[in-house]
């Protein structure tokens, strides 16, 4: 300390270290991680006990003095003195980007607020950076972070994004982005970057790094996605909390990443909480890199358009993904898989279980492969895959419909398990072009309509299920191309009729046992 302290009199830059016992902000310990399918064991990349405060680079609070270069010095002293903690102290930071680099760990203190600056030019010059699932030059997310190894941001401090000057572009974002693929345009060459091209930058990207951290803080106010890392590999995020408003604020956005782990984090987001993706049609079949190995556990959402979401920009594939012992509530939905034609691409591996729903404004888990929501601009009549899902231990009350499932014609969705579930709602189940599909103790109880209403389904099993006292009928089954559907040890005496035939379903296609 006392060699510290001689440097700072003579102004030497602090790039110099603190013993480890004065780096007061560690974190508890990560828990084994378990997955049904080869998942390591991650953990916290480890940085030099250096600590390098902005303060000590000329950084000053208050939130009018603009600390963009402060930020800038303390982040190339610390990791060119071979890394550790860039800190930022309690107090109010106004600044610019913030672009980090290998070994760096940049941590907010009890007390600290990062506010970001709301004046575009600060964000330029362009970055590369994937937009939708679209690989351009755009202004700097607000957090940057490109090609490292060893990043992290920690808390307990803040970040403000300050975004609502982004907001308007909503409505103005060039859809010339969208063309970029189908006409071969070289990557080089998409540069945005300004007013008229109207694209927000992300709130914080980490592009093609390995070993991330994001722990502790609380985030909130971008101007579009809030965390959104790129191309990496072996990332944790934990006890973060999100908290956003504004046009296509989702809360985290793992976007062709591989080895992620999402826990104990908060969501209060003004779009989709978790939302897997990996790429958008051409671009996504360019690049080629699934979104695989992710674990999310024991976190919670107060609004959202989907806990976990997949999609829709999802053509570069999505696997094994297990999302277990999470609480949403008020959220849209729970669980959301969303596509289209055209996206190609394959979603499959996916498991759920032991799921708490309350009050959701749609459906507890729905999986839908026309999202007319979505722009889509190919030619290409590519149609997605989903495939091998698997849900199990949820309960759900308060919510307008159960499951709503809806495939394609030459793309069912395919292989389902649900298992010992409990849901009150309004509707029920309700599928269209699905084979293959397991309803084992799922016991829903709607207050209109049928248990189960089924089209074009083909191989379903209901097995242990029961038809609540007054209900019209238990299963409707429509569509011509229906076979297959067997309901076993089921108490059906509670329906006026076990199960009606609508729309050309085949007289033989309901058993029941």
């Amino acid at each position: 300390m006392f060699s510290r302290c001689l440097l700072l009199l003579l102004g030497v830059a602090s790039a110099c270290a603190l013993t480890a016992a004065e780096v007061p902000w560690g974190g508890d310990p990560i828990a084994p991680i378990t997955a049904p399918f080869p998942m390591p064991q991650l953990t916290r990349p480890v940085f030099p006990s250096r600590v390098v405060s902005i303060a000590d680079h000329g950084a000053v609070a208050g939130g009018t003095v603009k600390n963009t270069a402060a930020f800038a010095r303390a982040i190339a002293a610390c990791a060119d003195a071979g890394g550790g903690r860039v800190l930022v102290p309690a107090g109010r930071w106004l600044t610019g980007p913030v672009h980090l680099r290998s070994q760096i760990e940049l941590h907010l203190a009890e007390g600290a607020e990062i506010v970001f600056s709301d004046r575009f030019e600060d964000y330029l010059p362009v970055v590369l950076v994937r937009v939708g699932g679209i690989e351009l030059y755009n202004y700097s997310p607000f957090i940057y972070a490109r090609d490292c190894t060893d990043v992290a941001i920690t808390g307990p401090g803040k970040l403000n994004g300050n975004s609502k000057a982004w907001w308007d572009w909503k409505t103005k974002e060039t859809k010339e982005i969208f063309q970029l693929a189908p006409k071969n345009v070289p990557v080089a060459k998409r540069i945005f970057g300004t007013p008229e091209a109207a694209i927000r930058p992300n709130f914080v990207v980490f592009f093609n790094c390995r070993n991330v951290l994001m722990e502790g803080f609380t985030i909130g106010g971008g101007p579009n996605w809030t965390l959104h890392p790129v191309y990496c590999e072996n990332i944790i995020i934990r006890r973060v909390h999100v908290l956003t408003d504004g046009p296509n604020n989702d809360g985290i956005d793992p976007d062709s990443c591989r080895n992620l782990l999402i826990e104990h984090c908060v969501f209060d987001t003004g779009d989709d909480c978790v939302v897997l993706k990996s790429g958008y049609n051409e671009d996504g079949w360019r690049v080629a890199r699934p979104t695989e190995n992710v674990v999310m556990r024991w976190c919670s959402s107060r609004r959202g358009h989907g806990g976990l979401v997949v999609g829709s920009e999802m053509s570069g594939d999505v696997r094994n993904v297990y999302v277990h012992d999470c609480d949403f509530e008020g959220t849209d939905r729970a669980v959301r898989i969303k596509s289209r034609r055209g996206r190609g691409g394959v979603v499959e591996n996916v498991w759920a279980e032991n799921l708490r729903t309350k009050d959701l404004k749609y459906e507890v888990i729905i999986m839908n492969m026309d999202y007319s929501a979505d722009r889509n601009t190919t030619v290409n009549e590519k149609p997605p895959i989903f495939r091998h899902f698997h849900f199990k231990n949820i309960t759900g009350h308060g919510s307008p419909a159960a499951i709503r499932l809806q495939g394609l014609d030459d793309a069912p969705i395919d292989d389902l398990t649900f298992e010992n579930m409990t849901i009150a709602s309004t509707t029920g189940v309700i599928t269209q072009y699905v084979t293959h599909l397991s309803f084992k103790n799922v016991q829903v109880t709607p207050v209109k309509g049928a248990v189960f209403a089924l089209t074009d389904a083909r191989d379903i099993t209901i097995q242990g299920s029961r038809a609540p006292a007054g209900t019209d009928v238990f299963l409707t089954l429509a569509g011509p191309d229906s076979r297959g559907i067997r309901i076993e040890q089921s108490d059906l005496s509670g329906a006026k009729k076990p199960f009606a035939l609508e729309k050309g379903a085949p007289s033989d296609a309901v058993t029941v046992r």
